[in-house]
């Protein structure tokens, strides 16, 4: 005879070792997912690396998302790409002590304070010492623990900002920090050193040269191939294109971009990025099932 008790337990255990096969179902899964990434991640690289003008390449990419499907809709990819200059590097937030770097810590430190205004941030004076933290050589205000993860100084990636930005949030209660676009405003690259505007937001480019959002928002969205430069646009309009030249990019074309992979697998979506930089594939990053 089987008392309650019993049953309690059996069923306990049964739905402990469902939940263990479930697991083990997703991870099988998530592993073949992996592998289906990285295949795609060697042939999108490939392709990139087969191309000898990628400045046409990615001008296009960086305006519109890539979709590919095939007939029966079995297979399915987006390719997203950004230039991964395209911000205001949020590292250099850090540099007020940098003598050589000052116009970038200038403008960094404007645009937070724009934010801030503008967002109605409730301790943003809080919100800049935790990021500054993470980007300071003392290692005094992280753990032994913490230091084993933080090889390098800096944010890294804008989900490292995330992370920052939730411990702030904790502290302070502040949800404005929900509302704030930050990836329209920054990078998240230690390797950003210079701000690639060509490619940059409506709402940086007003920023930056103190024009309006919608205006600046007609040049980025125009999909005509003989708009004006930047440069152009903005001295034709009345802005002020000189005030930060030194930490814009010239026009040349940078070579360095951040792209975003969406895919379908066992009617599950997925999403891996990685960086391509001067030619090179670096930075690959796995997110699983989205």
């Amino acid at each position: 005879m089987i008392t309650l008790s019993v049953l309690a337990v059996i069923i306990a255990l049964s739905t402990v070792l469902l939940g263990y096969f479930k697991e083990a179902q997703d991870e099988a899964s998530s592993t073949k997912a992996l592998i289906q990434a990285d295949v795609y991640y060697a042939d999108i690289v490939a392709i990139f690396g087969s191309i000898e003008d990628r400045k046409t390449l990615f001008s296009f990419l960086y305006r519109t998302a890539l979709p590919i499907q095939d007939e029966d809709e079995k297979f399915a990819m987006v390719l997203e790409c950004k230039a991964l200059n395209r911000g205001v590097n949020i590292n250099w937030l850090g540099l007020s002590q940098d003598t050589q770097s000052q116009s970038q810590y200038t403008v960094a430190q404007n645009l937070f304070d724009f934010i801030a205004q503008e967002y109605e941030l409730q301790d943003p004076t809080r919100l800049l010492e935790i990021l500054q933290e993470e980007m300071s050589d003392d290692y005094n205000l992280i753990t032994i623990s913490q230091r084993r993860l933080h090889q390098k100084k800096g944010i890294m990636s804008y989900q490292q900002f995330e992370t920052l930005l939730m411990r702030y949030q904790f502290e302070t209660d502040d949800e404005n920090t929900g509302l704030v676009p930050w990836e329209k405003y920054f990078t998240f690259s230690p390797h950003a050193d210079k701000i690639d505007a060509a490619y940059s937001s409506a709402e940086l480019i007003a920023f930056l040269f103190g024009m309006d959002v919608f205006l600046t928002g007609e040049w980025v969205n125009s999909l005509e191939l003989d708009r004006p430069s930047l440069q152009d646009f903005v001295q034709q309009n009345g802005g002020d294109y000189a005030q930060w030249q030194n930490v814009l990019a010239d026009t040349a074309f940078m070579d360095e971009t951040q792209c975003s992979v969406s895919y379908r697998y066992a009617k599950e979506q997925y999403r891996f990025t990685f960086e391509y930089i001067q030619g090179e594939a670096k930075y690959f990053e796995f997110y699983g099932k989205q």
